[in-house]
């Protein structure tokens, strides 16, 4: 899995930063995110999409093909439709999601930003949202933009991670200590 991770930002790192560059150049940072999370939310919703651009049996033509018509669905920046297709004719369609979060780490670098991964047993609340990015400010010393996702077995609590660091006051976990603790007490 690592070694895997290792080649895919080896990959998308050229890829990503051509493409901040551009956008940057021609002031199109924050549009150029926003369309790349639009084309991140098809492949997190899609699973024959996720299939499709990492399948090796279908050709670079058809995957070309096949993005050109995604493409004049989704209406996305001339900059990020023309990257695509270059991702597709250069036959790097199965690194997408990586170019797109090495593409967010760099304009996420430029605002001076740091990104967190929050998990939560339940949704959290805008308000909660605001006030967790303010304590990691606090914490950190850097704005931190917020990457969310439900885990229903997490219980209660949090697990945050924020670059290496990982902040885990999941109820799960807890428990799991506790249960550790307990095995040792007859």
């Amino acid at each position: 899995m690592s070694a895997t991770r290792s080649v895919l930002s080896h990959i998308a790192r050229p890829y990503a930063s051509a493409l901040f560059d551009l956008a940057r150049d021609t002031n199109a940072v924050e549009a150029t995110e926003k369309d790349l999370d639009a084309i991140s939310g098809l492949i997190d919703t899609s699973d024959d999409f996720s299939r499709f651009l990492v399948s090796p049996t279908i050709t670079s033509d058809a995957k070309s093909a096949a993005l050109d018509a995604i493409i004049a669905k989704a209406n996305p920046s001339d900059l990020v439709g023309n990257a695509l297709k270059l991702i597709a004719k250069n036959g790097r369609l199965f690194a997408l999601t990586a170019i797109i979060a090495e593409f967010k780490r760099l304009a996420a670098e430029a605002r001076n930003e740091v990104s967190a991964e929050v998990t939560s047993a339940a949704p959290l609340t805008s308000d909660q949202e605001k006030e967790l990015a303010v304590v990691l400010k606090d914490k950190i010393g850097k704005d931190v933009s917020l990457v969310t996702r439900v885990d229903e077995s997490l219980i209660g609590g949090l697990v945050v991670k924020v670059g290496s660091q990982m902040i885990d006051t999941s109820l799960k976990t807890k428990l799991s200590a506790m249960k550790i603790a307990m095995k040792g007490v007859s």
